[in-house]
């Protein structure tokens, strides 16, 4: 996992919903698959890029029904940055599918790098965040915008949040994948991420999805965790080089993410699948955390 104290890891960090190494994350679904009970598994690998060099490697599984998901992710540091500095991470978690939206319920993220760990665990009851645990604790600054517990209502996990929920039956690969802002809660920081439609493209690997994904364009506006005055809050609010590519999990109506790009100021930061399967299971076991590759 990329040191969120390090440069390009407070710019991957804003993206939080698809940087989220995996966070982050078959045939193509037809709209009419609304209807189906099916459970759908998602068994991914992503390669996180700088620049075209590569610095970062994620697994992912993901299992849902049409009532609830689960996710997990694990990374770790690759190619020239191990040179510098170590670490590995891993982050889960789980909700429940209704009323037309993804409703998470618990989550979790550790994080060792250079002999320093780091983690935030929470639980959302009635859609309010309780439980918040963060190692180690926010420092109070006079310039960093206060969290109140305003902030913590209806909000959703960086890791949920990379999976796009498209109720209905409207074609999941369409605009309305895009049409939607992200009300993020990483547990640091109260972000939202919002989304707008670009088109439609194929994309092909040789071990897994080969079809089309939505690209959607994402703009980030932070709420309440950061500090204002701080340069990579404001490049990356007006940052306009950031997409996502979203392709459908089988069996489910959830988009995951293929592709992210990020403009960052020392290179744009590639987060993609390099092995992306898709099945229908009609009876889905509870996903283990994968272990690094």
């Amino acid at each position: 996992m990329i040191d969120v104290a390090s440069p390009v890891g407070r710019l991957l960090h804003r993206l939080g919903p698809f940087a989220a190494f995996a966070l982050c994350l078959g045939a193509v679904l037809p709209a009419a698959i609304g209807a189906a009970r099916a459970d759908g598994r998602l068994d991914a690998k992503y390669s996180l890029s700088v620049g075209g060099v590569e610095i970062g490697r994620a697994t992912l599984v993901a299992e849902a029904t049409g009532t609830n998901y689960e996710i997990a992710a694990t990374g770790r540091i690759t190619g020239v940055l191990r040179a510098v500095s170590s670490g590995k991470g891993s982050v889960a978690a789980r909700g429940a599918i209704g009323m037309g939206k993804v409703v998470p319920q618990v989550f979790a993220v550790a994080a060792e790098a250079d002999g320093k760990t780091e983690g935030v665990r929470f639980a959302v009851v009635n859609n309010a965040v309780k439980e918040l645990v963060v190692e180690p604790p926010i420092k109070p600054l006079p310039d960093r915008v206060e969290i109140t517990e305003a902030h913590l209502t209806n909000v959703i996990d960086p890791m949920s949040g990379a999976f796009v929920y498209v109720p209905g039956t409207v074609d999941m690969l369409s605009a309305a994948a895009c049409d939607r802002s992200i009300p993020v809660f990483d547990g640091r920081q109260r972000y939202d991420i919002s989304l707008s439609y670009l088109r439609v493209e194929q994309v092909k690997l040789a071990k897994g999805y080969s079809g089309p994904a939505v690209v959607c364009r994402a703009a980030y506006t932070p709420v309440a965790g950061h500090r204002p005055t701080r340069y990579t809050v404001k490049y990356m609010q007006e940052n306009k080089e950031m997409y996502v590519w979203l392709v459908p999990v089988a069996g489910t109506r959830l988009l995951a993410p293929f592709k992210v790009s990020v403009a960052t100021m020392i290179g744009t930061a590639i987060l993609e699948a390099t092995a992306f399967e898709t099945v229908v299971k009609e009876n889905a076991v509870p996903v283990n955390a994968p272990k690094p590759q």
